[in-house]
């Protein structure tokens, strides 16, 4: 910051001027020297299981916003065993950022043997190393219950004991231990933590609150003197009806169940109003933010990358939807657009001024009536159209279809 003070010394007696110089010098301690918070890091979970060429893309495409990749590497489940992650070593050794392998625990820690579960770690640290890759860190995932906290800190101190002394350990951390007295411990034996603020609580009641994600950060803050992050959400899950009285939650992978889908998904929206509100004060000891998850194209339920992004930065978010038309022999293809960073809803209605219509009809997701000067699509069902993306809704055989005559009805 450059500070300039502008004022007259003439006349001013030796006294005086000995008066301002102490003044200018407090001025230039309390106010020029004050430094800004650091700008808070961008980070990203990269999730998927299997990964295809998407992948490709979406790195490419990601690397100006997100400084580093958490990737899903490996995951124990009750009873299926060990699975792990179908990366793409060349491809993320190409992209060059670092890199921290993510290890899911999921079940009960005393259901697994704690040697086997500290043996498949360091092999799939050796594996990826073998191929190129440089880890930067290696994160536990695991939702240890209140009353097993000193078990999953002692879990951990045999860990960090077992892995390259250079190599970072931090882990998935869960609101729910700021009400044990055992977390502490927990946290002095991680180099850093992730403070999960999403999808932890009864999923009826929502995926996420952002009043509530900003108390658990504070309240974090003042129990931990390491670094750490708060991990937010940028996609959905479908909630399907269970007898036993909990819905069952679907992801990314589709179940095959029958009854409603009850849609949630995090809003761009919120999650800016809380970036900016952690940017401007941020938590002590809070370094960054860490996204889930890296969307691919093809992901229905995930932010675009284009929002992502934008919500990342800080940017101010709109959607700009409108129709275009490509015509061949009087043959219309009519699409529609989304020319912001902010992904939107299909809009409700599309109406067009249209002439001499000999045929015309809708795609899926849209009905069509049709009127001698005008086309009107009418939704049948609720979708999302992506930042900067486009889709068709239906077609026309017409002598003139009026650019300037159509309307959107979100």
């Amino acid at each position: 910051m450059l500070c300039t003070l502008h004022f007259s010394s003439a006349g001013i007696s030796d006294f005086m001027r000995f008066g301002y110089s102490i003044l200018i010098t407090l001025l230039l301690l309390v106010g020029c020297d004050q430094q800004t918070a650091p700008p808070l890091d961008q980070q990203l979970y990269v999730w998927q299981r299997q990964w295809t060429p998407a992948h490709e893309a979406a790195l490419r495409d990601s690397r100006s916003d997100f400084s580093t990749l958490r990737v899903l590497a490996l995951q124990a489940f009750p009873h299926e065993g060990w699975s792990r992650a179908r990366i793409d070593a060349p491809l993320l050794k190409n992209d060059g950022r670092p890199l921290i392998a993510v290890i899911r625990l999921d079940g009960q820690l005393q259901a697994l043997d704690q040697q086997q579960v500290t043996a498949q770690i360091l092999q799939v640290v050796a594996d990826w190393q073998a191929q190129g890759l440089t880890l930067s860190g290696v994160e536990i995932d695991h939702d240890a219950g209140n009353a097993r906290l000193p078990a999953y800190a002692q879990f951990l101190t045999h860990l960090r004991s077992a892995l390259p002394t250079t190599l970072p350990l931090s882990i998935t951390a869960l609101p729910a231990w700021l009400d044990s007295s055992q977390l502490p411990a927990l946290l002095a034996t991680v180099d850093s933590s992730v403070l999960q603020v999403h999808a932890v609580s009864d999923p009826r009641r929502g995926l996420f609150d952002p009043d509530q994600a900003l108390k658990w950060a504070k309240a974090w803050a003042r129990l931990t003197d390491k670094p750490f992050y708060l991990a937010l959400p940028a996609y959905g899950v479908a909630l399907l009806p269970d007898v036993g009285g909990a819905p069952v939650v679907e992801s990314e992978v589709q179940l095959e169940r029958g009854g409603e889908r009850r849609e949630l998904l995090a809003d761009p929206l919120q999650l800016n109003r809380l970036g900016k509100t952690l940017r401007d004060d941020p938590p002590k000891h809070l370094t960054g933010l860490i996204w889930f998850r890296l969307p691919l194209v093809n992901d229905r339920r995930a932010w675009s990358l284009t929002t992502l992004r934008a919500v990342a930065r800080g940017d101010t978010l709109h959607s700009q939807l409108d129709v275009t038309f490509s015509e061949q022999s009087g043959l219309y293809d009519i699409k529609l657009n989304n020319t912001g960073n902010l992904d939107s809803a299909w809009p409700a209605q599309i109406t067009l001024k249209a002439r001499d219509c000999e045929g015309a009809d809708a795609l899926a997701g849209y009905s069509l009536q049709q009127s001698p000067d005008l086309l009107t699509f009418t939704r049948l069902r609720d979708g999302r159209l992506p930042a900067n993306g486009q889709r068709a809704i239906g077609w026309a055989r017409c002598a003139n279809i009026d650019q300037g005559g159509s309307h959107v009805d979100p």
